[in-house]
C-alpha cells in the first residue's frame, strides 16, 4: 500500500511541472555557420537579449546561433561570410552598426553585418517582427565584435 500512495504522491508532485513542460516551445533545428565556432561569436550569443522586437527568444540545436518567436520571427547566425564591399545592397546604420540589407526573399529581410569579422545575418518575418526593432535589440550583443570599416555613402565615392 506503501508503494501505491508514494507512486501516487509522485505522479501529483510532477504533473504540474509535466504541464509546465508539454507548453514548452520545442527547440529550433538550426544549421551552424560557416566560422560558428569563433569565440567572438560566444561573446555575441551570451550577450543576446531575452526578448527581440517583443519575440521571447528560443532554444536552437546548433552553435552561433538563435531565435526568437513561436512561430519563429528573427533568426540570427554568427560565423556567416564576411560580405565585401557592395554597389548593390544598400547599407544602413543602426546605432552604430553598419547592416547590408538583402530583399531578394520577399516574405524575409536578410541582413547581414557590415565591416565585422565574423559577421552576423539576420533574417526577419516581416509579417512577426519590425526590422528597425530586431537590429535595434541586437545592437548590444553584436557590438562584442568590434568594426573594422564602415559602409560608405553613395555621393562618398567614386566611379
Amino acid at each position: 500500500m506503501r508503494t501505491t500512495i508514494k507512486a501516487v504522491l509522485l505522479a501529483a508532485a510532477s504533473a504540474p511541472l509535466l504541464l509546465v513542460l508539454a507548453g514548452c516551445a520545442p527547440v529550433v533545428a538550426l544549421r551552424p555557420a560557416a566560422d560558428a565556432i569563433n569565440p567572438q561569436c560566444a561573446a555575441v550569443i551570451v550577450a543576446l537579449p531575452a526578448t527581440v522586437a517583443v519575440l521571447p527568444a528560443r532554444q536552437t540545436d546548433a552553435q552561433g546561433t538563435a531565435a526568437w518567436g513561436t512561430p519563429v520571427g528573427v533568426v540570427l547566425h554568427c560565423g556567416v561570410p564576411v560580405p565585401a564591399p557592395t554597389a548593390t545592397l544598400p547599407c544602413i546604420t543602426v546605432r552604430g552598426v553598419d547592416w547590408l540589407r538583402d530583399d531578394k526573399d520577399i516574405a524575409n529581410s536578410i541582413f547581414t553585418t557590415y565591416g565585422r569579422d565574423p559577421a552576423i545575418e539576420v533574417v526577419i518575418d516581416g509579417n512577426r517582427a519590425s526590422g528597425l526593432a530586431t537590429l535595434t535589440d541586437l545592437t548590444f550583443a553584436v557590438t562584442n565584435i568590434p568594426p573594422t570599416r564602415a559602409c560608405i555613402a553613395p555621393q562618398n565615392t567614386t566611379n
